[in-house]
């Protein structure tokens, strides 16, 4: 059995970013869990398949085989045989994981290989429901948040860096209909776990949050003692 963090949060919040430093801290595999809602995304959209028709859903699911392979300690996505890492880093397939990852088939598809991952290998996962559904004995639950204003001005940031133009108002907007729906989904909504440390990022850098959540860590497991 290894060590098990879970880091769940709403989008924006910088759970990717902290959590491979953690990672990376801790000598721990890093394992993105919304990069495989957003490889689903990705074949659902490449192959025009309409998710609101069970019946289209699930033939797709049908012809996805998704896995993970590391590469030098890095997380790769392999879909259908296909390296997708570089694909599935848009905010169309962001926008398109969080449609998918409201359908019941599509979360039992990758729960049983999330949680074999969890349970062969000592690892950080993030995503939205880590804590309270995928690993609920999770050895040590961060809730890693930020202010609305704040994830959009970092997402901005993002956009930038890559040359993309961005209205922040629209990445704002986009942001909080993107909680909503997280928040509000039938099938295990975004939360924060009873026994989860909260840690709000709004006013610290990434130096300053992974050094909070490495502080948890150590203290809840004696990890690094």
């Amino acid at each position: 059995m290894g060590i098990n963090i879970a880091i769940d949060g709403p989008a924006g919040a910088g759970k990717s970013t902290v959590a491979k430093a953690v990672s990376r801290e801790l000598g721990y595999i890093y394992v993105d869990t919304g990069a495989l809602y957003r490889t689903i995304g990705l074949y659902m959209t490449e192959n025009g398949v309409d998710v609101e028709s069970e019946s289209e859903l699930a033939q797709a699911l049908d012809r996805i085989e998704v896995n993970l392979e590391y590469v030098e300690g890095k997380q790769h996505v392999i879909l259908n045989g296909e390296d997708v890492e570089g694909r599935i880093r848009t905010a169309q397939a962001g926008n398109m994981a969080s449609i998918v990852s409201a359908k019941p088939p599509v979360r039992e598809k990758l729960l049983d290989l999330q949680r074999d991952i969890a349970r062969e290998n000592d690892i950080v996962m993030d995503g939205r429901d880590i804590g309270t559904n995928i690993l609920p004995n999770a050895d040590v639950k961060i809730y890693l948040t930020a202010s609305v204003a704040e994830r959009a001005r970092r997402r901005a940031l993002e956009f930038e860096a890559k040359g993309e133009a961005c209205d922040i108002e629209v990445v704002e907007r986009e942001i909080a209909e993107r909680d909503h729906r997280d928040m509000t989904r039938d099938i295990a909504p975004l939360r924060c776990a009873e026994d989860a440390f909260v840690v709000d990022s709004s006013d610290m850098d990434i130096d300053e949050t992974v050094g909070t959540i490495l502080q948890i860590i150590y203290d809840k497991t004696g990890a690094g003692a």
